[in-house]
């Protein structure tokens, strides 16, 4: 199936599923149980795994313009398959093999869903910081401690989860594994956390008290890796990140434009406005410019190459687009942007998001810089 075929699949999926429910499910805060099986028969949660492992197999430029798609109609929902397919990346690109045909399968049919454990409640951008620990007791390790806004917490089966099984390694990332923990006595979700925006996916609280997880779904069956593990999988994640953004701007222009050509002021239509148009032309300008980098970073995350600068860049530019053309939204619709009967609100409280998850937005700054330097060595 060529690319235009799956976003006209991706279209119709839309427009027939998603468009007439999304405001309702949104403003409810509630979980679209139907939709999601939906999601699962298209394939979307294997979208990214290899067709030898039951995926899709879809190169990551034609993920992230399922993304965009998805994301300029609602958001949320990209998020539910994003966690996930970033857990099936790092099985994929860092597991057994025995790990692999166990789970990619049943990641890429949906029969097991969930996604990445990494976030504590004192513990965000610095992962080295993380409290979680998992203990060697004969054949399982024993896990113990609490992860803090986890995508699918509630919904979701099984998690790639960060832990900590050398409290006292120097530098503290030797000490960092990542094992796949499927729910199991001993693993609770804490509470469901209420966000401004992003509404509809659920995010969790995950508790770990005594929880057994048997020592082959160690990742990669080496301990000392958590932190590559994770840092290859949010490769993924910030590409998917970085093309929501990218829906969130064109959707906050798609409105700008519908709605200027239709309000008048002065006998005119707003459109006709200097002040309008300048507004109009930015925020094309800028949307555009974060597509040509979602997919630079795509297509070099496709090579098997390293792309955190690219996916950085991305993320960064991609999110604050999206940010500013909700907000520039919001101005050009007036009052009525403030109103829940327009889709403009929604936008100005999904945006936020975008530019703090998957690694905020000051990181990915710091990320580039240090790339800068050292792929440019004097």
């Amino acid at each position: 199936m060529s690319d235009s075929q799956i976003l006209d699949t991706i279209d119709a999926f839309l427009a027939r599923d998603v468009v007439p429910y999304a405001r309702a499910l949104e403003h409810d805060d509630i979980y679209p149980e139907a939709i999601v099986a939906r999601m699962r028969e298209l394939g979307l949660f294997g979208a990214t795994i290899g067709t030898a492992y039951g995926g899709l197999g879809l190169p990551c430029a034609t993920y992230a313009a399922i993304v965009e798609r998805i994301a300029r109609v609602w958001m949320s929902l990209t998020g539910i398959f994003n966690s996930h397919l970033i857990m099936s990346a790092i099985v994929e690109r860092n597991g057994t093999e025995s790990q692999k045909r166990a789970f990619l399968p049943k990641f890429a049919s949906g029969e097991l869903r969930g996604g990445l454990a990494l976030t504590e409640p004192d513990c965000g951008t610095d992962l080295q910081a993380i409290r979680v620990t998992a203990r060697r007791d004969g054949d399982d390790y024993l896990v113990n401690g609490t992860k803090t806004w986890i995508s699918n917490g509630i919904y979701g089966s099984c998690f790639a989860l960060l832990v900590k099984t050398d409290l006292h390694a120097e530098p503290r990332h030797r000490g960092m594994s990542m094992l796949l923990a499927e729910k199991a006595p001993g693993f609770t979700v804490g509470r469901r956390l209420e966000k401004l925006g992003y509404k509809g996916i659920d995010s969790a609280e995950l508790v770990f008290d005594n929880y057994r997880v048997p020592a082959d779904r160690l990742i990669g069956g080496v301990e000392g890796r958590g932190l590559q593990h994770a840092l290859s999988g949010l490769e993924l994640g910030r590409i998917n990140v970085a093309a929501r953004g990218v829906g969130i701007a064109q959707a906050a222009l798609d409105e700008s434009v519908r709605y200027a050509q239709v309000r008048r002021t002065f006998g005119v239509p707003i459109a006709q406005h200097q002040a309008i148009q300048l507004k109009l032309a930015d925020m094309a300008t800028r949307t555009e410019a974060s597509r040509l980098l979602v997919r630079r970073a795509a297509e070099l995350y496709d090579t098997g190459q390293r792309c955190d600068m690219e996916a950085g860049m991305a993320k960064l530019f991609a999110t604050e687009t999206a940010l500013e053309n909700a907000t520039e939204a919001m101005r050009v619709h007036g009052g009525y942007g403030y109103s829940k009967e327009f889709p403009v609100e929604r936008l100005y409280r999904d945006a936020p998001l975008l530019v703090i998850g998957e690694g905020t937005n000051e990181l990915q700054r710091i990320i580039i810089a240090r790339q800068l330097v050292q792929r440019n060595p004097v």
